[in-house]
């Protein structure tokens, strides 16, 4: 059985006219409501044997916060079957490359990963909302061309600050 955690990016900067979408960074909120999130999966015992990201720096910097928040001691892999635009199934072709990592931790952008969540279970044209500094875990049985993966969780920044707050989820 393969784990494979999906994480978007964390809040990053607004584009600027004349700079490179890629070259977003993550902002200083972006950077807390990540760490919290992945406190909680931590907590989980999320522990990824390979961290694979999109070049674009705010995904770099989100998979940075993953390592050091995960203790995942080895090196990020950087592949462009994550950048925002990507085809889900250039990225599942990406996950089956790795089958023989027990967990990965995907780290990479809407709008690819609102699709590639319902791509992995076997459901393309669900419509999932895919937050900022979320974490999904998905879980696969076999790694078919034609994924049908289990989904097992989602945690969003919202549930993971609402602890911080004191508020229940959903409570507004």
């Amino acid at each position: 059985m393969m784990q494979v955690y999906l994480l978007r990016h964390g809040v990053a900067e607004e584009g600027r006219a004349g700079s490179s979408d890629a070259e977003r960074a993550l902002t200083d909120d972006g950077r807390r409501k990540l760490r919290q999130v992945l406190e909680l999966a931590a907590d989980a015992r999320v522990e990824p044997a390979l961290i694979l990201s999109s070049p674009f720096k705010r995904a770099l910097q989100t998979a940075q916060i993953a390592k050091e928040v995960l203790k995942y001691k080895d090196e990020i892999f950087r592949t462009n079957a994550l950048i925002p635009g990507a085809d889900p199934q250039d990225a599942w072709s990406e996950v089956r490359a790795h089958a023989a990592a027990e967990s990965l931790l995907l780290v990479g952008h809407n709008p690819l990963f609102a699709n590639l969540a319902a791509y992995l279970l076997g459901t393309p044209n669900a419509q999932i909302d895919f937050k900022k500094g979320a974490i999904m875990r998905i879980d696969f049985e076999s790694l078919s061309p034609t994924p049908t993966g289990i989904l097992r969780w989602y945690l969003t920044t919202r549930l993971a600050t609402s602890k911080e707050r004191g508020d229940a989820p959903g409570k507004k």
